[in-house]
């Protein structure tokens, strides 16, 4: 079964922006774990970043500091980048003709936030017939306070990952990630 890790959205927004993920130094070191493993394993490694289209939202835009991707993914690299300007990886981009074209049969969700892009994604890849397995550890998001209610990072986290496992995803720690594809 081919896979391909899907690095989504690990943008400085996140850590020094106004969107700062709960528990990120802990995500972020998964992730670049995650990176490294597939690396040595001979995954392609994908790198999303997102772009807001629109100046009034005060968030990722272009060539800023927050919109650029943190250090630590910049430095990997990977064998291919996607620039999106939704919530899913795979709406208006080359994604799913990138995967295809490498013959990839399973896509690795790791990033940011569990609840928007790394969900929506998931969900997307699902329904464009890949397999999908989501690092519970390698993704994260941050307290929600808004009109229709108040959830913790925490809850949210969980509620997120129990949805994906729940007909979707395979959830699974990186560790056991790890073990799958050594």
């Amino acid at each position: 079964m081919k896979r391909a890790l899907v690095v989504i959205d690990v943008q400085n927004e996140y850590f020094h922006g106004a969107l700062p993920i709960t528990g990120r130094d802990d995500s972020l070191g998964k992730i670049c774990r995650a990176m490294d493993a597939a690396a040595g394993a001979g995954i392609p490694r994908i790198v999303v970043q997102h772009t807001m289209p629109s100046p009034d939202l005060p968030i990722f835009q272009r060539d800023t500091p927050a919109w650029a991707l943190h250090p630590e993914i910049a430095a990997r690299g990977g064998e291919h980048k996607v620039e999106k300007n939704l919530p899913g990886s795979f709406t208006n981009t080359d994604l799913e003709a990138w995967l295809r074209k490498q013959g990839v049969e399973t896509v690795v969700v790791s990033g940011y936030m569990t609840h928007m892009c790394c969900d929506t994604t998931a969900r997307e890849a699902v329904h464009r017939g890949f397999k999908v397995e989501f690092l519970s550890d390698a993704t994260g998001t941050l307290p929600l306070d808004n009109a229709a209610g108040k959830v913790s990072a925490e809850e949210l986290q969980r509620s997120i990952l129990c949805a994906q496992q729940h007909l979707l995803s395979e959830v699974i720690s990186t560790a056991d990630w790890f073990k799958r594809i050594g």
